[in-house]
């Protein structure tokens, strides 16, 4: 897997806890830091071959910056079927509220899907969503779907 910070969010408190986090959860990690370009982003996952690619922004450019960052990964075809998520605070207060030119949460996760992420998880969302998809898709890379889908079926949504 590979942690990456957005081009413009300098911050690594989020990338040293996702790693750590997803490391506990037994995954190998590869945390390649904040600032980096899409372009760069892009030849090291294409590199590396991960089975997710997990983007964290804290600086509420989280939309802008992931936009841009997919479009690089998604033009890799080594990396199309690559899960891609992206998390945090993906917005600011006026682009989170509906109206006001901003359009909600849910128009901003709709364009980050659109546009090629497999999953968005805002800051709201907490661990708990994000932990059932990293452990869903390391059902289904073992072949063990039918289970975890009906898990996540039943499982209470935050």
């Amino acid at each position: 897997m590979i942690v990456s910070g957005t081009e413009s969010d300098s911050h690594t408190w989020n990338l040293v806890f996702l790693q750590l986090q997803l490391e506990d959860w037994g995954h190998r990690v590869r945390n390649l830091g904040p600032c980096l370009p899409g372009a760069e982003l892009a030849a090291e996952c294409r590199r590396e071959a991960p089975d997710l690619i997990v983007l964290s922004s804290v600086n509420g450019h989280g939309e802008s910056d992931g936009l841009s960052a997919v479009a690089e990964l998604r033009a890799v075809p080594e990396l199309a079927d690559t899960p891609i998520v992206i998390g945090g605070k993906l917005g600011t207060g006026r682009q989170l509220r509906a109206g006001a030119g901003g359009g909600g949460g849910e128009s901003m996760t709709r364009r980050l899907l659109d546009a090629g992420f497999s999953a968005v998880f805002h800051e709201s969302a907490g661990l708990p969503e994000f932990e059932r998809y990293v452990s869903a898709l390391g059902a289904v890379k073992a072949g063990r779907t039918g289970r975890v889908l009906e898990e996540l079926r039943a499982a209470p949504t935050p």
